[in-house]
C-alpha cells in the first residue's frame, strides 16, 4: 500500500487579489509551518509492523572503513602530486573541482555514517575513525556530528529483542547535549533545534536569484556556521582530540610537503559544498519544490482548506549516490538511520510499498538550477514546527518506536 503518513501544514492568511495560491508561495514571505510530529517515526513504525524482518539491516557496515581509507589514500595522493603545481593553474583547479570536491563529500557523507555508529560496533571506535576521516577535509569537523554515549551496537542477528531500528547509542543523548546531526534527525524541521533549516535572516536576505546563486555557491560555509548561532554545542574531550590531530596534519604537510598541500585539501572541501554536482543533495533532501495542491475544492477562507500536505524529505535514486554512501535514499535514511548506506536499497525493495509515491528528484544537477532560477522555490521552502506533537529536546527509547 502506498504510505499515507503526510504532514498536515498550516498556510499563512491567502491575499484577497489572488486567492488561488497560499500566501507563502504567493509573497515568498514565510516558512511552511507543520503542527503535526515529523512524519518518518509515524511510518518507520508502519514499515516494522508490515516488515518486522527490516530490523535485521541494521548494523554496521565493515565495507565503510575500507572506502573512507581509499578515498584518504586518493587525496593525499592527488596532494602531493600538486604540491609545485600553481594553485591557480587549470590542472590544480580541475583536479580539485573533479578529483578533490568529489572525494571530499564523499568524506562528508562517511563521517555522516560514522555519526550513526555504522562503521563499528564499538561508538568510541567510530569517533576516533570520524577523526581519521576528516583529515582530508583540512578543518575540524567530526566531533560535532557525533552521538554522545558509548554503548555498543548489538548484533541485529542476535536473540535479543530489537524494538525499533536504533539502539541505545542512537537514542541516549542527554537534553544539554544535542550533536547537530541527530538533533536534524529527532526534532526535523523544529525551530532553534534543527540546524540545516535556515533561518529567517537568511532567508530574508538571499531571497533572490542572486541570493540564492550566493547560497549554492558556499553553503559548505552556511552549514558550517549556522548550527553555532542556533545553538552551541560543550567543548567535549572528543572535540579536542578533532581540532589538535586535525592542527598537527594540517601543520606536518605545510612542514614536509608545502602549503599547496593543504590548499589543495581546504579548496576540495569548499567546492564540494558549493556548485558541484553531489553538493546538489544539501538542497533536495528539505527544501520544498512542489506547490500543495489545496484539498477540499474550490479556495475559501474557510481554515480547512487552509491545511495541505507538505512533503518534508525527498529521496534521490540517480547514479551520484554510488558516490555518496546512497545519501539520495533519504526518505529511507530518515525512517531508519541505523540501516547503513549498503543495505539502504534492499530497504527500499522491502518496504516499496511505501516509498514508490513519494516525492523525488530525478537531478541533483537540476535541484541546484532551479533552486537558483525557479522564483517560487527559495530558502523559504521549508517545513518548520514549533514542537512536532512531542517533546524534541531529549532522546527517549520511545521516540524510535519501541512502544
Amino acid at each position: 500500500m502506498p504510505s499515507t503518513v503526510v504532514t498536515a501544514t498550516a498556510w499563512p492568511a491567502r491575499t484577497e487579489s489572488k486567492p488561488e495560491l497560499p500566501a507563502a508561495l504567493e509573497d515568498r514571505n514565510g516558512f511552511f509551518w507543520s503542527y503535526t510530529e515529523e512524519p518518518h517515526r509515524s511510518r518507520r513504525q508502519a514499515i516494522i509492523k508490515a516488515h518486522p524482518e527490516v530490523t535485521k539491516l541494521c548494523g554496521p557496515e565493515p565495507l565503510t572503513k575500507y572506502i573512507v581509507i581509499a578515498v584518504l589514500a586518493l587525496q593525499l595522493g592527488c596532494a602531493l602530486l600538486l604540491r609545485n603545481t600553481p594553485i591557480l593553474s587549470p590542472p590544480f583547479l580541475l583536479t580539485a573541482y573533479i578529483v578533490g570536491a568529489t572525494a571530499n563529500q564523499n568524506l562528508f557523507l562517511s563521517i555522516h555514517e560514522i555519526s550513526h555508529n555504522l562503521a563499528f560496533r564499538n561508538p568510541l571506535a567510530n569517533r576516533l575513525f570520524a577523526i581519521f576521516a576528516n583529515l582530508p577535509i583540512g578543518l575540524p569537523y567530526s566531533a560535532a556530528f557525533r552521538v554522545n554515549e558509548q554503548t555498543p551496537f548489538p548484533s541485529p542477528h542476535s536473540h535479543k529483542p530489537i524494538h525499533g531500528p536504533e539502539t541505545r547509542a542512537d537514542f541516549s543523548c542527554s537534553k544539554n547535549k544535542k550533536p547537530y546531526h541527530l538533533t536534524h534527525h529527532k526534532s526535523l524541521g523544529v525551530d532553534g533545534l534543527d540546524t540545516d533549516l535556515p533561518t529567517a535572516l537568511e532567508a530574508f536576505f538571499l531571497d533572490s536569484v542572486l541570493g540564492k546563486a550566493f547560497f549554492c555557491t558556499f553553503q559548505i560555509l552556511f552549514y558550517a556556521i549556522r548550527p553555532m548561532m542556533v545553538y552551541q554545542l560543550p567543548l567535549t574531550w572528543i572535540h579536542l582530540v578533532n581540532i589538535i590531530t586535525q592542527l598537527l596534519f594540517d601543520c606536518i604537510l605545510i612542514r614536509y610537503v608545502g602549503a599547496r598541500t593543504l590548499t589543495y585539501l581546504i579548496l576540495s572541501s569548499f567546492l564540494a559544498g558549493s556548485l558541484h554536482p553531489c553538493a546538489g543533495h544539501f538542497i533536495a533532501e528539505h527544501y520544498v519544490f512542489e506547490k500543495p495542491s489545496r484539498g477540499g475544492g474550490a479556495a475559501t477562507k474557510e481554515p480547512a482548506n487552509l491545511v495541505v500536505p507538505v512533503p518534508e524529505t525527498f529521496s534521490y535514486y540517480g547514479p551520484l549516490n554510488v558516490l555518496t554512501y546512497n545519501v539520495g535514499l533519504h526518505n529511507e535514511h530518515h525512517d531508519f538511520p541505523a540501516i547503513p548506506w549498503s543495505r539502504l536499497p534492499a530497504l527500499h525493495e522491502l518496504a516499496k510499498e511505501f516509498y514508490a509515491d513519494l516525492p523525488r528528484h530525478e537531478s541533483w544537477v537540476w535541484v541546484i538550477w532551479q533552486f537558483i532560477w525557479d522564483r517560487e522555490v527559495g530558502m523559504w521552502c521549508r517545513v518548520k514546527r514549533k514542537a512536532g506533537g512531542r517533546k524534541v529536546a531529549e532522546w527517549r527509547e520511545v521516540d524510535f518506536g519501541a512502544e
